[in-house]
């Protein structure tokens, strides 16, 4: 049995539409759902990163998607602002990979011309905000952008992971430099509307 924070479960999903997974019978009617709990399991834990790339996920396709149809993936094309190579863009595109299924190049080419699923990411994007999400069946773009300063993170943190990085931390400690750490993660995915920020 896996424990871990129990607010991951307390976290809105995100439900797709996927034709390929409809057409290969692996999800009846190729109805998909995300967790925050499965982005965390792929990407190997949980940071305001990791959480700020499954809101602006989350956020950004409700607003693309605002005529309350299901998003569908290979149907959303994503551009990012940043460089893949450069802080954390990358980290953040992994999210939206495995939500979306959107990749630059690395992603599966489609069956005869049907569900490709690379060509549909592009980096270093000439866009005002972090990152913008487009439907390929009508054109319309949603921009998103992501802070979570306001959402301050506890001060004893910095005295913690001081000693944690020289190995100088108790078992208590590494115990409550995780806790504070989710602590401040919990903050920034419950006030999903004060950190992301989105723009038509």
């Amino acid at each position: 049995m896996q424990n871990y924070p129990t607010f991951f479960q307390n976290i809105p999903t995100i439900t797709l539409k996927d034709p390929l997974s409809n057409f290969l019978g692996t999800f009846e009617n190729g109805v998909v759902e995300f967790s925050y709990l499965d982005i965390v399991k792929s990407a190997g834990h949980s940071c305001p990163t990791v959480a700020g790339a499954y809101l602006m996920t989350l956020k950004g396709l409700k607003a693309l998607y605002s005529d309350d149809s299901i998003p569908i993936r290979g149907n959303i094309y994503v551009s990012l602002k940043g460089d893949a190579l450069e802080g954390v863009t990358g980290v953040i595109a992994n999210v939206i990979t495995q939500i979306t299924g959107a990749t630059e190049h690395s992603g599966f080419k489609g069956l005869n011309g049907k569900f490709a699923r690379n060509n549909l990411m592009k980096f270093n994007a000439d866009i005002s905000s972090a990152l913008e999400f487009k439907r390929l069946d009508t054109g319309k773009t949603v921009q998103v952008s992501y802070d979570p300063s306001s959402i301050s993170a506890n001060p004893k943190m910095q005295e913690l992971m001081g000693k944690l990085m020289q190995g100088l931390a108790n078992p208590e400690e590494k115990k409550e430099f995780g806790e504070l750490w989710q602590e401040r993660v919990k903050g920034i995915l419950e006030n999903m509307d004060k950190v992301v920020t989105i723009k038509s």
